[in-house]
């Protein structure tokens, strides 16, 4: 399971999601910007107030890394 956790306005989850399309990759969007209780869970899992945070399958990517997104799905 992919989570994202993202804003409307950010050009670096707007990159990672279309990433996600491109590879099929179904992900779940949670949008952080207006939803405390989606911040205070992206802290909890990630420490970081930045996004995007991606979580897939528990492992925590901070930012838009495409390597390390690759080599976590095993692309």
């Amino acid at each position: 399971m992919v989570k994202i956790y993202s804003t409307d306005w950010c050009p670096w989850c707007v990159k990672a999601k279309k990433y996600f399309d491109s590879k099929n990759i179904e992900f779940t969007e949670l949008i952080v910007a207006d939803d405390k209780e989606n911040r205070e869970e992206v802290f909890k899992v990630s420490g970081q107030r930045s996004v995007p945070v991606i979580d897939i399958n528990g492992e925590i990517v901070v930012g838009f890394d495409r390597e390390k997104i690759d080599k976590v799905l095993k692309l």
